[in-house]
Order: C-alpha cells, then structure tokens, then sequence
C-alpha cells in the first residue's frame, strides 16, 4: 500500500488517487472492521457512539444523515419507524455488510463528503463518527453538511482527537505497536491499520477542529472531550439561507 503520510488534507495531492487508495483500506477491512473496532478500543468505541447517539435526541419526522456511516452502527442507535435515517458512505463493500442486519426504517446511499447526493436544505441532523479524518478535503466535506442541513439543523462530529498530556505517552505506544498488529492478526492487512492509525495522528486537535467547523459556517460550536480526549464530540449549528 502506498505511503498516504503526507497526502491528509493536502491539495497537492491527486484527490483521486488519495481517494481510491482510502477505498482500498475499506473494502479489504469492510467483514472484519466492527470486529476490530471492538478489539482496538476494548469496546470503549460502543460507548462513545451511545453517547453521540443520545446527542441527537431524534424526534418523530427528522431526516437524519449518518455521513460515512459505514456497517449503520450508529444508523442502528438512531433508526426508529417514525423517522428517515439514511447510511451515506462511498464504500458499498462496508455498507453492505450493514445490510445485513436487516434495520429498520434505515437506507443505504452511495456518496462522499464532499458531495453528498441530497438537496440543499433537506436534512435535520447529520452525524459522522470516526469518518470525517477519511475525505480529501475536510473543509469542502463541512461546507457540504452545512449545505444538506436545514437551517437550525445540527451535525455530530464523533472523532478521535489529541488526548490529555497525562495518558498521551501510553496512548501513543498502544497506537503505534499494539493496533497495527491487531491489524494484521485479525484482518491480515497490517497496512490498512498503518494507515488508520497515522491519520488518527494527523487529525487536526480540538480546537483546530472547532475552528473548521465555524469557518464552515456552523455556529454554536462546541465540543467534548470523551475518555480523556482520545475521543472527541464536536457539535455546531447550521446557519443556513434562512439566517444568513
């Protein structure tokens, strides 16, 4: 697998080639990826993605977009028969191993960040957990989610983010030795988890990330730390025509 180390949110980069080689890693991942999400977090992972799914707080009739929603393990926390949820990832090969749970009220659609197949102004919530540091651009993929949501609409940016200087030592061991072989045992390709792991590294922090998200055009920016800031919750508001 090629070397993507210095190609996150650069434009001098191939956006297609940088794009076709993050496919790669999902579609050689996609039957085993839930499985080492369990591994690599000790299913610390299932608590962060409850937490995010109680922030939504779904009401009857919403539209809510799971951007880069993958295998629908947060489509199925949100999903319910009095509202659309919809699952918008570019790799078909990990949605349909999420089709196989059979959800409820849940549909599938192909897209990207950076151009998500819906109209302006259409949805009211999106979120987006542990995808957001996967697109080309970071910043045409939140211009892009401000677009679809509606005025007053939300987005739930769930992220692994740069944790508190007292456990970052021993974080930083465990992602560079232990997930890597974690990796290679239990999906058989250790570049994949390569990759995974040094774009975790190269994600922008907490406050660069709230800086993006208002440069976007999101208001009441906010965000929240998640196990000593290895995870992160960042929220904003859409402005929207309406308010603008």
């Amino acid at each position: 697998m090629p070397d993507l180390s210095n190609t996150f949110g650069s434009r001098d980069v191939d956006p297609r080639e940088r794009e076709h080689l993050i496919r790669s890693v999902f579609q050689r991942v996609a039957p085993r990826y839930d499985l080492m999400n369990d591994l690599m977090s000790f299913g610390i992972h299932r608590l962060w993605k409850r937490y995010l799914a109680r922030q939504v707080a779904a009401s009857p009739g919403q539209v809510i977009v799971d951007l880069a929603g993958g295998t629908g393990d947060v489509a199925a926390r949100v999903c319910g028969w009095d509202r659309t949820v919809v699952v918008c990832d570019p790799s078909t090969e990990m949605m349909q191993v999420g089709k196989y749970r059979r959800l409820t009220g849940v549909r599938w659609l192909a897209g990207t960040g950076e151009a998500i197949p819906l109209q302006d102004n259409s949805v009211d919530t999106v979120t987006i957990a542990f995808g957001i540091r996967n697109v080309t651009f970071i910043d045409l993929a939140l211009s892009e989610i401000a677009r679809v949501l509606r005025p007053g609409g939300r987005l739930l940016c769930l992220e692994f983010s740069k944790p508190w200087a007292p456990v970052r030592p021993v974080y930083q061991l465990f992602s560079t030795t232990v997930i890597p072989r974690l990796g290679a045992w239990v999906s058989r390709n250790p570049d994949a988890y390569k990759y995974l792991v040094e774009s975790i590294q190269r994600f922008p922090d907490q406050e660069e990330m709230k800086s993006l998200m208002e440069v976007a055009g999101f208001r009441n920016v906010s965000y929240r730390n998640l196990s000593c800031g290895i995870a992160c919750l960042h929220t904003g508001t859409a402005i929207g025509e309406a308010a603008a």
